[in-house]
């Protein structure tokens, strides 16, 4: 299982590169576009509207595998001055929260996808429906649910990553 947790969340983190690249390549050619108007050219229809659901998509993508990586941001001044079984206590009690929020943001989302569905909501340009962009979030996201849980497991000492992972700090 850890296996698979781990390399499924590591080809997610390469597809939202593979989005956000194509996201930078899409405002670079509508930046071009709109410097070009005097030669009948113009921006990207919907451009900030593709990267405002693309940006979430990559975000949703990159967040498993950065949580696997133990990479998020942290403050770290005093903790090695703790004893190591206060450590060990806020690992878990920090895998914990860190798993309540991720599912209550995904819930919330998969809501308001709902909402947005219902209402028939689309974009002021493209009139894509807002709730597709909520839908290729959820995907990743309910897939992060899984990769917070494992983690916790992992905190615990329930299971181990793969003997060739490693954290942001080195350690397994």
């Amino acid at each position: 299982m850890s296996k698979t947790v781990y390399s499924v969340s590591r080809m997610l983190a390469w597809f939202g590169a593979f989005v956000l690249a194509l996201l930078a390549v899409i405002s670079v050619v509508s930046i071009i576009g709109r410097s070009l108007t005097f030669a009948g050219l113009g921006p990207v229809p919907g451009d900030f509207e593709l990267v405002e659901a693309g940006t979430a998509l990559a975000v949703f993508c990159f967040l498993p595998w950065c949580h696997l990586k133990r990479a998020h941001a942290d403050v770290a001044m005093l903790w090695h001055a703790y004893p190591p079984a206060m450590r060990r206590f806020l690992f878990v009690l920090i895998e914990v929260l860190t798993l309540v929020v991720w599912c209550l943001l995904v819930w919330r989302m998969g809501l308001a996808m709902l909402e947005y569905r219902d209402n028939n909501e689309v974009t002021f340009i493209l009139q894509m429906p807002v709730w597709w962009g909520y839908a290729a979030s959820l995907l990743p996201g309910l897939f992060g649910c899984v990769v917070y849980a494992w983690r916790l497991i992992e905190t615990l000492g329930l299971a181990a990553p793969p003997q060739d992972f490693r954290t942001a700090e080195g350690s397994h």
